[in-house]
């Protein structure tokens, strides 16, 4: 038996029995792992000094016997830089949480080093060591001497002033400071990691929703924060309101609400529901948001019974600008009786061009969609039929198809609720844009950045309406003068009554105590179109006292009077009274696929995308080239 402090410098160190691991009692099985292979790009051209200099400061990682390290991953990472440093490849004959034993991988080379765990310590001590190589290192061009771990080491540091550092500009940073060559996959799962300790752990994250919703309620009182899980516990859909935004949705902004969705490109994926207003100066108002593992009709049905209960307190009906489709016609209808929905015009055209079966140009196309976006502006009936008869003259197979689509849910003309001329259900973009900003954090951590924008938005916007003097915001007082501008050219002919006739390029008649004009432009937008401000005028009365009062600055300040207050210390442990402590949730099943995520967008640009069109005989789907046509 040798020495356990005294070893020939040529001896097998798998023979040799470390005499402080038997003092501790550990079991000595000894686990016998496949050789982790550690493969070094030789410095050498153009960028030898360069990789030699960045190396340079890990020569000295591993000093020798007696050098102690905190714990195993430590000394593990610490012999890999070393490795890197003297250009030499390695592999394991044991590794464990208390010994490694390693050798070079050049064979017959006696390089070796072992360590173990200091008796009663956590410490692991380098117990024997053969500094001397007979190789010249070793030499392979196609390595894969990066762990996941060591890569994730190397780039946190950059990760966190470069947070969109990408796996290929990471291939290639690795590769010019340090002569490793990786592969995608490995710089993607060493940015994963990298991510992961810079950011918190993801499954621990969902893990700490119980309590989190309860801190979002208890500092931020009258906010609504719930969610659901599986019969397995993984997660299912979690719903998130604060009371500033309810509050500042009910007393100042108009009843209209915009539905929609974004993709989230998180670990776990999953998809982002919300609900957006608009303020008095037409900017986006966040209400309420969520986050479900998969958009599904049950998903949104749900989405909307939190809605419901959290704008427990409105009473005016609320018109919706949404999609149709994924379950929102039926669900809307239920669970907010009364209310309008108005159809996306964005989604419907999408649909149309989908639905068509006829073959059409490019510019058919666009001549198409021209006329059914007129159909859905046009104010009156009359204009509408002029708008779907054009369509006719091109497809009557997409005129049809405009008859059947609920025109009553989308068309001006026909429209019961107040949309204020907003047709799309992107309004809210502005969120969407911070959603994907953060949806590569943990769940938490995304829902507290977008918590803290808000909060942003909030506070600047309160203070910048504090500066205002006009009684109008700004951008509905610019409006205004406009329509002011138009009132010269217009005739008034006065009346006993409250009804006026006003004369220009057409004639249109305006009733003063229904807030009406038969042009309905006045209906549509909620500000005095020219007719009106004409009748206005001669009658003596202000413009501004017929000005809808979701468009004066005082309710727009009614807004932004609440605030969000910051969720402290969500992510200590829960307090033995917590009535969520028991509560366990866990990452959802179907996690994000390796590699990079699809950007494919579909939209109307996709949808409208131009055929090929031959320029012998006009023929659609093929060119000159491949013409069958004979002359």
């Amino acid at each position: 038996m040798v020495d356990g402090n005294i070893i020939p410098l040529g001896a097998s160190l798998d023979d040799v029995v470390d005499t402080n691991h038997i003092d501790m009692n550990i079991d000595d099985t000894q686990i016998d792992l496949p050789d982790e292979i550690s493969h070094i790009l030789p410095l050498t051209g153009s960028n030898d000094e360069k990789h030699v200099k960045t190396a340079q400061q890990w020569q000295n990682t591993i000093t020798g016997v007696g050098q102690r390290f905190s714990s195993v991953h430590e000394f593990r990472e610490l012999l890999r830089k070393y490795a890197i440093a003297h250009q030499f490849a390695f592999k394991y004959k044991k590794n464990d949480s208390h010994r490694v034993t390693v050798k070079c991988k050049a064979e017959g080379c006696p390089w070796r080093i072992h360590a173990s765990r200091l008796s009663t310590t956590q410490l692991i001590c380098i117990k024997k060591m053969n500094p001397t190589h007979t190789c010249e290192g070793a030499v392979v061009t196609n390595g894969n001497q990066a762990t996941r771990s060591w890569v994730a080491s190397i780039i946190k540091e950059k990760l966190k002033v470069f947070p969109n550092y990408k796996p290929k500009d990471i291939v290639n940073d690795i590769k010019q400071e340090y002569g490793i060559q990786l592969n995608y996959f490995q710089a993607w799962r060493g940015k994963e990691i990298a991510k992961e300790q810079l950011q918190g752990s993801y499954k621990e994250a969902y893990n700490q929703l119980p309590l989190f919703c309860e801190r979002i309620m208890e500092t931020n009182p009258g906010s609504l924060a719930t969610f659901t899980t599986k019969e397995d516990s993984s997660f299912h859909r979690l719903f998130v309101s604060f009371h500033a935004s309810l509050y500042g949705f009910i007393q100042g902004c108009r009843p209209l609400l915009f539905l929609d969705s974004v993709p989230l490109k998180s670990k776990y994926q999953g998809t982002l529901l919300a609900a957006t207003a608009a303020d008095g100066d037409d900017g986006v108002f966040p209400v309420a948001f969520a986050v479900v593992d998969a958009e599904t009709n049950d998903d949104w049905h749900w989405f909307l019974l939190q809605l419901k209960s959290a704008l427990s307190t409105a009473t005016c009906p609320i018109t919706f600008v949404a999609d149709k489709q994924k379950g929102l016609r039926e669900s809307i209808a239920e669970i907010f009786k009364g209310s309008f929905h108005g159809y996306c015009l964005r989604y419907l055209t999408e649909q149309l061009v989908k639905d068509l079966k006829g073959q059409f140009s490019h510019e058919v196309k666009r001549l198409m969609i021209e006329d059914f976006y007129a159909a859905a502006y046009a104010p009156t009936p009359e204009e509408f039929e002029r708008s779907i008869e054009s369509i006719k003259s091109i497809s009557l197979e997409a005129y049809n198809w405009i008859l059947q689509s609920e025109y009553q849910n989308w068309a001006n003309a026909f429209f019961q609720g107040a949309r204020y001329n907003h047709m799309t259900s992107n309004f809210g973009e502005l969120f969407y844009s911070w959603a994907s900003d953060a949806n590569e954090l943990p769940i938490t951590q995304m829902v507290d950045v977008i918590r803290g924008k808000i909060m942003e938005l909030i506070y600047t916007r309160r203070t910048d309406s504090n500066q205002w003097l006009t009684r109008l915001t700004p951008s509905m007082e610019e409006k205004l003068e406009k329509e002011s501008l138009k009132v010269r050219s217009l005739q008034v002919l006065l009346s006993a009554g409250r009804t006026f006739e006003v004369r220009g390029d057409s004639i249109e008649v305006v009733d003063i105590d229904h807030w009406d004009c038969s042009c309905k432009g006045w209906q549509l937008t909620g500000l005095p179109c020219c007719h009106a401000i004409a009748v206005l005028s001669c009658i003596g009365c202000s413009p501004y006292d017929y000005c809808s009062r979701y468009f004066m600055t005082e309710s727009y300040r009614s807004t932004y009077s609440e605030s969000i207050n910051p969720i402290p210390d969500f992510d200590r442990p829960a307090m033995k009274d917590s009535s969520q402590l028991a509560v366990t949730v866990t990452p959802p099943p179907t996690r994000r696929p390796p590699g990079r995520p699809t950007t494919k967008k579909i939209g109307t640009q996709d949808v409208m995308k131009r055929q090929l069109q031959c320029s012998k005989c006009k023929g659609l789907g093929h060119n000159k080239s491949t013409c069958k046509e004979t002359l």
